[in-house]
Order: structure tokens, then sequence, then C-alpha cells
């Protein structure tokens, strides 16, 4: 059987969304140092990720039915929303003042934020219950991601080290599906899904 270029593709976006996650995480912790690259690529995570997210959904969208694609909708949402605040945080805060900053996430945008998040919890467990119970993607991958992406859409809300905890568990769950859908591009449908 040929391969299937979408879900290869959706499988190599997963683990690059692993590793920038991974990065995210060790420069926030101090492991990787703070400069224009690592603040340049930061945003992307959640870009690559949305990305995946469509190859993953698509591998399990009969399975997870109408919840699993309203799940994937609220996903969706949520990581295009985090993408929009990486974005701002790493290309437009370093330009304003601290003054400018604290006025902007102290006040509408600060709900905004809260939205998004919330957006992206509601989307990662409808998304992850679906994907569990229909049982086509490995469970313990489904799992990590939704044990780690719930501490990571809270990003201001918790402990900085739960946060980035978070980040490295749904990078473990994120890659694990990634490779998921790279070897299981190249077999049978009802063999990969067996395994």
């Amino acid at each position: 059987m040929t391969p299937l270029p979408l879900y290869r593709y959706a499988g190599v976006a997963a683990v690059t969304c692993a590793v920038l996650l991974v990065l995210n995480a060790a420069r926030r912790g101090g492991l990787v140092p703070e400069n224009a690259v690592t603040h340049a690529i930061a945003p992307f995570a959640a870009l690559i990720g949305l990305l995946a997210f469509v190859g993953i959904y698509l591998w399990q969208r009969k399975e997870t039915g109408l919840l699993g694609l309203i799940g994937f909708v609220l996903n969706a949402a949520g990581l295009a929303g985090a993408f929009a605040i990486e974005y701002i945080i790493h290309f437009v805060f370093p330009y304003l003042t601290s003054a400018q900053v604290t006025a902007i996430i102290t006040g509408p945008t600060a709900r905004a934020f809260l939205v998004t998040a919330a957006c992206l919890i509601a989307g990662v467990l409808l998304f992850g219950i679906t994907g569990l119970r229909a049982a086509v993607l490995p469970r313990p991958a489904l799992t990590l991601y939704i044990a780690g992406m719930i501490p990571g859409a809270l990003r201001n809300q918790i402990p900085e080290p739960l946060y980035l905890s978070g980040l490295v568990l749904a990078a473990v769950g994120v890659a694990w599906l990634g490779v998921t859908l790279w070897r299981a591009s190249t077999v049978p449908r009802a063999i990969a899904t067996s395994h």
C-alpha cells in the first residue's frame, strides 16, 4: 500500500510540535537560553500542533463521531488562540513598556486569554475522551496529552513548575500520536488500528 501523505505530514507536524513544546519548557525553565531564536520559534508549537491535530482527528473521525468533531473544533480554536497569545507575547509585548503590557493583560485581554484557555481545556477533554472511547489511537498517548494540556493551557494561572511539567507531558503524548500516524500511514487501516 502506498503511504498516505496527509497522515505522514500530520505525524511529522506532531513530532515537531512536541520538540517545540519541550524547547519552550526548557527555555522557560532556564535550561535553554532566552535569545532571539528561542523567542522567535516559541509561538509555532501551537500552530504546528493545530496542523498535527487535523490529521489526528481525521484518522479517528468515524469512530469519535459528532462529539469528536466538537472536541476537535474546540481544541483547534484553543490552539489557534494559544498561537495568537504566544505571538503577542513574543513579538508585540517586547516592544511595549511594562505599564502598557500590564494595562493590556489586566483589561479585556485578560478575559480573552481566559476564554482561550477554557476553550482549549474543553476541546482537549472532549477530543481526548472521545479518542479514548474510540480506541483507534494509543490510549496512553491521549492520556498524556490530556494530562499535559490542561496545565499547559493555564500558563499564568498555576505555578510555573506545574505548567512546564504539563508542556512536557503533552509533548510526549503528541510525539507518540505523531509516531503512530507516521507508522500507520504505511499499512492498511484495519491493521494499523488493531495495534
